[in-house]
């Protein structure tokens, strides 16, 4: 069967939709990476493509790209050529053969002092107390309700931003979360505080979060969009003159640096991240320097020695 990339991708791009239950974000970067690979083929017909081809434009991907990013496009192809194997529009996969390996450098998750996340609470607090209008009561409200979910939970800005009504049970503490892939996990909110604030904030906004079905909203009904979140951070990093520039992902580090140094198993942690694979949790075991520097001071058997 004849079939140039161009018609392939969008077959596969529809299969992904509708037979894998792909999410949205997943699709947009699989159609950016597949119609890089067609372009760069010029819509060849796609068994024309040798495996000296697959190979040098794995090399293209490795001149131009950061090792990360070309990674992930070499995982898109991988899942493309997986279709076409299992649909039997090509006879040999040249995956099947070709060795990828990328070297990768160990970037440390950046995390946000514990201090600095006081500051920017109490800010935010502020702003709510001093807030001369129902309009900017609401809305700091808002503003503080994300905040204290982003550094209680862990969860993702996606997984904030998607949260409906029906997966908070306040009376409970607890939140359901949809992660990547769609796995499911629950997590407890701890903090006394923290459960009346949002209790408080879903009974100024119930009538925007009955309307919209989510649970973060504003007060035009919407959900938020994950640049609202980042411009209201920067927001009020800017107010209590925080320099660094913190974004939603930094809380995420911080809530598993802070479980890992108050020595919560680790597997505890993967488990309220959501991680499917430890290896990815274990990240968090390289930044946690000052318990480590709290450990060899109290506990390192030199400090008995006397000379």
């Amino acid at each position: 069967m004849n079939k140039t990339l161009n018609s392939i991708i969008e077959e596969y791009l529809k299969y992904g939709k509708n037979q894998k239950r792909l999410d949205d974000k997943t699709l947009k970067a699989y159609r950016i990476d597949l119609r890089q690979f067609c372009n760069f083929f010029q819509n060849s017909n796609i068994n024309s493509i040798s495996m000296s081809d697959m190979e040098a434009y794995i090399g293209h991907l490795n001149q131009n790209y950061k090792p990360k990013t070309a990674k992930r496009k070499v995982a898109s192809l991988k899942a493309l050529f997986h279709y076409l194997e299992y649909k039997s529009i090509i006879e040999n996969n040249p995956f099947n053969k070709i060795k990828t390996k990328f070297r990768e450098p160990l970037l440390l998750p950046k995390t946000i002092p514990l201090y600095t996340i006081e500051t920017l609470l109490s800010m935010i607090y502020k702003e709510n107390s001093s807030a001369t209008s129902v309009y900017k009561r609401k809305r700091t409200l808002l503003d503080i309700a994300i905040a204290e979910t982003l550094f209680s939970t862990g969860m993702r800005i996606s997984e904030l931003c998607n949260l409906k009504h029906s997966d908070i049970d306040l009376y409970d503490a607890t939140i359901r979360i949809y992660g990547k892939g769609s796995k499911e996990r629950i997590i407890q909110i701890g903090n006394e505080d923290v459960i009346k604030l949002l209790k408080k904030y879903e009974n100024a906004f119930l009538s925007e979060i009955q309307k919209s079905g989510y649970f973060f909203t504003n007060t035009n009904s919407l959900p938020l969009s994950d640049q609202a979140v980042r411009r209201m951070i920067n927001k009020y990093c800017k107010l209590a003159a925080i320099d660094l520039h913190i974004t939603p992902h930094m809380f995420r580090h911080t809530f598993a640096t802070c479980l890992l140094e108050a020595d919560v198993d680790i597997r505890y942690i993967q488990e309220m991240l959501g991680h499917s694979s430890i290896t990815v949790t274990e990240i968090y075991t390289h930044v946690a320097l000052s318990k480590q520097k709290d450990i060899l001071t109290t506990k390192h058997p030199r400090k008995n020695f006397k000379f």
